[in-house]
């Protein structure tokens, strides 16, 4: 069990990041201050020490160097890109921003404690150095051929310090892929600071990216280093750099060039040694050719490129995934143990996922959250999906459900022979019933949308019958 102590002086939210921790399986011991730490704890007994930046008499920074090999991690009120750049400068690992989420401070805890071979297998790691990056890295999980691939290439591309363009849609894990380049490369023991180009003001970007000198604008009123700098000897992380201005671009650019920055208000540049890692869900290329971005600056991100292929097209992963998300969110909400449905799964697997991962990992959350028995059945995922989808009439078809709606009449029902499988009925249907059938007739008695039948039409490589001319018809 790996031992963690708390340094905050606000006892209310010492006491919450306690039990969350303790709920999380880690051991936990907590001080008002750096004396109150040093002189009732060894801080060598533990695997990471989390401290709040402004504390009564010394501040939490001066825990990093009174815990020599410990892992620092600071917390800061002011949930200040400014205040975390300084304290990783003096060597912190990582930052919280307060008030913070659970999710995101277990999961920071989790990788750095991973990182640093801490828990009771850190002299086995010690002597094997490359096992431990492999097994930091292995966050990402899938057996499908997309995902093998990209490990390959992520374990390639670690061991050079090549630039590396991460595209896929949203929620496709990007930063995962990014921090696993990082955890198998020769920097793993340096910083690796990441940074949402999308959610910093313009009118900030550039100071929080390259620094600023004291009075280079109105409110410098000191020095400040930039994030690239707080990144020197690791890896930069930028994240939706589609976002980023041209102007911004631009330092960019010269920073990938000659490896050196310029603060803002500055007169010489300076020397920096960083790795870029940068990650985008739009097409750069495109972009380059409207002027939105920069066509030197995307041929200089373009040396190495890593596509993140999207939840629905990862087959049985998706279900790998889903019990992993389902532990997680059993542990976090104290619930007992739960298991999906074979109709949950057969839904998951079918479903589209337009928000991908993220989108997985909320729907379980939520269904964790409602499920009143030990079962995780469909409705309570709480997908969208769209009635008479391509999922439901699969999901119906493996129920052993009839695709065909009831008629009346002389008509009778026809259902699905037992050895056929899905593809192979609904093109049976389709074809023996097209030609006495319109497009719409066809899809009410199959009892999906128009949209749906034009879905499998193509899946299936189904031609439509060719509209006959009007001509020759009333010949």
């Amino acid at each position: 069990m790996s031992r963690i102590l708390i340094v905050e002086d606000e006892s209310i939210i010492r006491t919450a990041l306690r039990r969350l921790l303790e709920r999380n399986s880690y051991s936990v011991d907590d001080a008002g201050s750096v004396d109150e730490a040093t002189s009732q704890f060894n801080l060598n007994d533990y695997n990471l020490i989390i401290s709040d930046l402004r504390l009564p008499g010394a501040p939490g920074t001066d825990l990093i160097n009174l815990a020599k090999a410990v892992p620092v991690v600071i917390m800061t009120s002011y949930a200040s890109m400014r205040s975390a750049v300084d304290a990783m400068k003096m060597g912190a690992v990582d930052y919280i921003a307060k008030p913070f989420d659970h999710d995101e401070v277990l999961e920071t805890i989790a990788n750095i404690i991973k990182l640093r071979g801490a828990e009771d297998k850190s002299k086995q790691t010690k002597a094997s150095p490359d096992k431990s990056k492999a097994a930091s890295a292995n966050q990402m999980v899938g057996t499908c051929k997309p995902m093998q691939d990209l490990f390959s290439r992520i374990h390639k591309v670690a061991r050079t310090d090549a630039t590396v363009l991460i595209q896929g849609e949203s929620g496709t894990g990007k930063e995962l892929a990014a921090r696993a380049i990082h955890q198998q490369s020769s920097r793993a023991d340096a910083p690796m600071v990441s940074v949402n180009c999308a959610s910093i003001p313009e009118s900030l970007i550039e100071s929080e990216l390259f620094g600023h000198e004291k009075g280079a604008f109105t409110g410098a009123d000191s020095a400040r280093n930039g994030l690239i700098e707080a990144a020197h000897g690791g890896t930069l992380f930028l994240d939706e750099i589609g976002e980023l201005p041209l102007e911004a671009q631009a330092r960019l650019l010269r920073f990938l060039q000659e490896s050196e920055i310029r603060r803002v208000g500055a007169v010489k540049s300076i020397n920096v040694d960083v790795r870029l890692i940068a990650a985008t869900h739009r097409n750069l290329k495109a972009l380059a050719k409207t002027g939105e971005f920069r066509e030197d600056l995307y041929y200089r991100l373009y040396v190495m490129e890593l596509q993140m292929p999207p939840l629905r097209e990862r087959g049985d992963d998706i279900i790998t995934i889903a019990q992993q998300f389902l532990q997680k969110s059993c542990d976090k909400l104290g619930s007992k143990l739960l298991k999906f449905s074979n109709d949950a799964c057969q839904t998951m697997t079918r479903y589209n996922w337009p928000g991908n991962v993220r989108e997985l990992q909320n729907a379980i959350e939520r269904a964790v959250i409602l499920s009143e028995d030990h079962i995780i059945t469909t409705d309570l995922l709480g997908l969208d999906i769209e009635p008479g989808s391509l999922a439901e009439l699969e999901s119906s078809f493996a129920n052993g459900n009839s695709l065909v709606a009831e008629t009346t009449g002389d008509r009778t029902e026809r259902r699905p022979e037992q050895n056929l499988s899905l593809d192979d009925y609904f093109q049976r249907f389709v074809l023996e019933n097209q030609d006495s059938m319109s497009e719409t007739a066809l899809a009410k008695k199959l009892g999906v949308s128009r949209k749906c039948l034009w879905e499998r039409r193509q899946k299936l490589g189904i031609p439509r019958k060719p509209k006959q001319d009007s001509t020759l018809a009333s010949e």
